[in-house]
């Protein structure tokens, strides 16, 4: 007799502005099991989880928990029954020990308690699923890898048994990333349930036992990992042949673009977030930049960019000293930067693809106003050149999904003529075909003899897409290596503060 699924949504739709988000999708999870669902940008993943997780209510269908109706009003009631969520950038209270973030939210914690005894039930339950958390340590202590521990943790001691994981790997080293795995499967083995959304098809094809694929707000079926192929699951998720990325030319590096020499840099604190950064960047080069979260890309994307004074050293463009020159010198000195942070820093939310489109440009216009003519025209035929989807010219770009305002975004900084590109974290939140759209574009630039400084936490499209990649670890270079010539372990080593030894601009 087959057993009944821990989770069943039978025919869940959920409407938006009367656009079908969810149509009649259906999906379960059994105990002990790990499944993956997959789909791009818009499929209707996150909105079927957050109603799962009591967020959104359906408009229609049914959930059955165990095999009982359930109707959740708030995450409240979908946290009784046992379903936890672990997000991709996580909930925790930087400045609170392990143990005072999981207490947050605990059922049936007394106004006078025993931290001691918490503190031990956390050790307890992290060592039983191999986690291994100290429930003393400050977040900001913390590793990344650390941190979603924590998060898993806290899940666990609020009483989950269905656990979804949003992007688990997205900031993790790859020897976290098997870590995490490694951890999951434990908590399978242990009759717990877990739903991962990822897109990284290969840990998904690797570490799950099925998967879901959704497309356009429907269900295109549920498959056995093990019966399946890699390039079938993609081309279900597009409804097509996939892009690829186009292949690197041998081109020789020209005429140096970009050069740093001793860069130190400090936040507002005072805290020191460079430290004697040096390297130089040339025509027809993607230059890689890989490290964990927060060891100083963001910081060394906002020097390059002009966004950031530096405290010590300098900066050469086409070698002239731009030391502390504001960020419009550096666009006129044609300096690019798609930040990673597309919709706040990016793009003006609220604004149409039009006005995004001259943001930068509007200066070097002719005459004292704005030929709206002229950009209306010239934002039709970028939208054309690069496949942007957009319901309409005239409506705010915060309606657009995630892959095509990056799109729009990286048009926008191409279609400048610059330079040098500085992008950050270009693929993050992406679906398979819109990061190898963008992936191609960055190819073919490069192509053309253009200069690009790539920052990003996927490895795999490091490798695949840079000539060299400089490896970051608290703010410092670990190594500066040919992609050709290096591993994934390596860059993980690096990433992790094993200095290469050696290494040369």
């Amino acid at each position: 007799m087959e057993k009944q699924p821990i989770v069943e949504m039978t025919n869940i739709s959920k409407e938006f502005s009367g656009i079908a988000v969810n149509d009649k999708i259906s999906f379960s999870l059994n105990a002990g099991e790990i499944h993956a669902l997959l789909g791009e940008n818009g499929a209707g993943k996150s909105t079927l989880m957050n109603i799962l997780t009591g967020l959104y209510k359906p408009d229609s269908g049914e959930i059955k928990i165990n095999g009982k109706n359930v109707e959740f009003n708030s995450p409240k009631d979908a946290i009784t029954c046992g379903i936890g969520m672990v997000h991709q950038h996580f909930k925790l209270v930087r400045a609170f020990t392990v143990a005072e973030n999981i207490m947050l939210g605990l059922r049936n914690l007394k106004e006078i308690y025993n931290k001691k005894y918490i503190e031990d039930e956390i050790e307890k339950n992290a060592q039983e699923y191999g986690l291994y958390v100290n429930p003393k340590a400050k977040i900001w202590q913390l590793t990344v890898g650390e941190q979603q521990k924590v998060e898993i943790v806290k899940a666990l001691m609020h009483g989950a048994k269905i656990l979804i994981m949003d992007e688990p790997t997205a900031v993790l080293t790859p020897k976290e990333g098997e870590s995490l795995y490694k951890t999951l499967g434990i908590l399978a083995k242990k009759g717990k349930s877990i739903i991962v959304i990822s897109h990284k098809m290969r840990e998904v094809m690797e570490n799950t036992n099925r998967i879901t694929v959704l497309r356009d707000g429907k269900s295109m079926g549920t498959f056995n990992t093990k019966d399946v192929k890699e390039k079938d699951m993609a081309k279900m998720m597009v409804g097509g042949n996939i892009v690829h990325v186009s292949s690197k030319k041998a081109v020789s590096n020209g005429k140096k673009i970009l050069e740093l020499k001793d860069v130190c840099s400090e936040d507002k604190s005072g805290s020191v977030k460079l430290k004697n950064i040096s390297f130089s960047v040339h025509e027809g080069e993607i230059f890689g930049v890989a490290g964990i979260d927060d060891n100083g890309q963001k910081e060394l994307a906002e020097v390059i960019s002009g966004l950031t004074p530096i405290k010590e050293g300098n900066i050469f463009l086409n070698e002239a000293n731009c030391i502390n020159e504001s960020r419009r010198k550096f666009i006129d000195k044609g300096i690019s930067y798609v930040p990673e942070d597309r919709m706040t820093v990016g793009l003006v939310a609220d604004m149409n693809a039009c006005e995004n489109m001259i943001l930068e440009n509007y200066r070097r216009m002719p005459g004292y106003h704005i030929n709206w003519r002229k950009v209306y025209d010239n934002t039709v035929n970028i939208i054309e050149k690069f496949h942007i989807k957009i319901a309409s010219l005239n409506t705010p770009v915060k309606t657009m999904s995630g892959g095509n305002m990056q799109k729009l975004l990286l048009a926008r900084e191409i279609q400048s003529n610059p330079n040098l590109i500085v992008l950050a974290y270009p693929f993050r939140g992406l679906d398979i075909g819109a990061s190898e759209y963008i992936k191609k574009l960055l190819i073919d630039e490069r192509n053309k003899g253009r200069a690009i400084l790539l920052i990003s936490e996927e490895l795999e499209d490091l490798i695949q897409l840079s000539d060299r990649i400089c490896v970051l670890h608290e703010g410092s270079i670990m190594g500066i290596v040919d992609s050709s010539e290096v591993t994934m372990e390596s860059i993980g080593l690096m990433m992790s503060g094993s200095r290469k030894e050696n290494y040369s601009d």
